[in-house]
Parts: structure tokens; C-alpha cells; sequence
């Protein structure tokens, strides 16, 4: 039977160098480290030490879960904790998170994790998901990108399905490739492959102006249409892994008119 190959730090590190697009000098001077002992490393005759491998996947900005992965294959332990969001140790943290999304109302919030799996949302996003046509679509655990774009999910209701569509999934390309994500590249394969036309065919008032400065979501409801724009807030001095995969995607009412129906709603 043939055996897996075994993939160690130097491994690791030279994929990150790699996915990173920086040559062994590039890299070696950033660390402030000679190029001849990273070369070492990489190949494997040197050893690194535990402080060393932090502090290229530092200067590399990898993952926190794939720093724990290169200490693994080091023969070190991890060095970054990992603990559910129902877990006491992460008790502060949720309801930090959980104030934020309170706080947003009535404008919908909601939180993810690193797969785009819906971890908490508010009561304002709710509303917006009437008229979903798969019901599995909500079923946990809820992808908030494949409720987005399935053709039986939002997607019907996205005036701009063209647009928003192109937004969401460059995003993920992006995503997915700086964090070599084999989850998120299978996703972007699926969502990609969606229709891009939708079914929704008249508009309730003009599209709110954002002056071309952002991709803004109109949704269609029954409250009539919503025109949002979107941020993205991550925790900044994550030392979980779970926290730092965290994000809270908020959404804004781009006009007046959007913001009294939210209110509504």
C-alpha cells in the first residue's frame, strides 16, 4: 500500500513563501534571517526552533489554524488555542459579538465563520429571508454564500444579481487563495457555476447612488426594494483560532428610502 507523503514545517513554510509570492531573499530579508539558513530550513537540514517557525509564519501572515498545523509537523505543540463559541472560555467573546449585532438593528448584521457558515445573526435579517424557495438552504449549517447566489435562494430577488454575483465570488477567489482553503475553492467551483440571471424582472423605485465607490445589494421584499451596502469587522488581536476566522458582516441602508423600510420591517 503506498503511504501518504508526511509534510514537514519546511514544507509549510515554503508553501506559504510560495502562495505569498516572495522568493527565499525576499523573505529572508523581511525576517531578518540569512537567505542559506531559510534555504536549510525549507529543505529540511535545519531544524528550526519553535520561535523561529512563529516568527516566519508571522512575517508570512499565515493562518493561525495552519501556524498550528507547521508547529505540529515541527514535533511542537500548538501554540494557538481553539474553542467553540458555546464554550465558557469564549463567553466574553460572544457576547461582545452578540452586542454588535443587537446594536445594528434595524439594519441586518450577522456573523461567520471562516467557511461562510452562519455562526449568529440579528433579528433584522430575518425578515429578508422570506420567500426562500429551498428550505434546506436554511437548514443549519447555513452557508450565507450559497443562500446568496442559489437560484432558489436570494438570488431571484437580487436586482443587480449580475453585480452583486461578481462581487461575492472574487471575494472568495481571494479569500481562497490567501488562505489556501481547499473548503473555499471547492465553494467558488460551486457558486460559480449558478446561473447569473435572475428572474426578477421589475424594480421598485431607482437604485440608490453610491457614486461607483461600492458594489451596494438590492433586494428585493415585501416591504419593497432594499438598496444596502456592506462592511466586514474582524476581531483585531485574535489569539484563537475560531476568534480569529470570526468576521460580522453588517449591512447599511444606502438611502433614506431603505432605511425607513428596515424600520419597518
Amino acid at each position: 500500500m503506498r503511504q501518504a507523503a508526511v509534510i514537514t514545517a519546511g514544507d509549510y513554510l515554503r508553501l506559504w513563501r510560495q502562495r505569498r509570492r516572495l522568493s527565499q531573499l525576499d523573505l529572508a530579508l523581511e525576517a531578518e534571517v540569512s537567505q542559506r539558513h531559510l534555504s536549510f530550513i525549507e529543505s529540511g537540514r535545519a531544524s528550526p526552533s519553535r520561535d523561529m517557525l512563529l516568527h516566519l509564519a508571522g512575517m508570512l501572515d499565515v493562518p493561525l489554524r495552519e501556524r498550528n498545523a507547521m508547529l505540529l509537523a515541527a514535533g511542537f505543540a500548538p501554540a494557538f488555542p481553539e474553542h467553540g463559541l458555546n464554550e465558557a472560555a469564549m463567553a466574553v467573546v460572544r457576547a461582545a459579538v452578540e452586542r454588535v449585532l443587537k446594536a445594528h438593528e434595524p439594519f441586518p448584521a450577522l456573523a461567520v465563520d471562516r467557511h461562510w457558515t452562519l455562526v449568529l445573526a440579528n433579528a433584522a435579517v430575518g425578515p429578508l429571508l422570506d420567500g426562500v424557495e429551498d428550505a434546506s438552504l436554511l437548514q443549519a449549517p447555513v452557508n450565507v454564500l450559497r443562500l446568496s447566489l442559489h437560484p432558489k435562494g436570494l438570488a431571484p430577488r437580487i436586482a443587480n444579481l449580475a453585480e452583486w454575483r461578481g462581487h461575492l465570488l472574487e471575494r472568495l477567489r481571494r479569500q481562497a487563495a490567501v488562505t489556501g482553503d481547499a473548503t473555499l475553492a471547492a465553494l467558488w467551483q460551486e457558486l460559480q457555476a449558478y446561473p447569473a440571471e435572475g428572474r426578477l424582472h421589475t424594480l421598485d423605485g431607482p437604485a440608490a447612488e453610491t457614486g461607483g465607490i461600492v458594489v451596494p445589494l438590492r433586494l428585493a421584499t415585501g416591504a419593497g426594494m432594499l438598496d444596502l451596502i456592506s462592511t466586514t469587522t474582524v476581531f483585531g488581536t485574535p489569539r484563537d483560532v475560531t476568534l480569529s476566522e470570526l468576521a460580522v458582516e453588517a449591512f447599511f441602508p444606502a438611502d433614506a428610502e431603505t432605511a425607513a423600510r428596515l424600520r419597518r420591517l
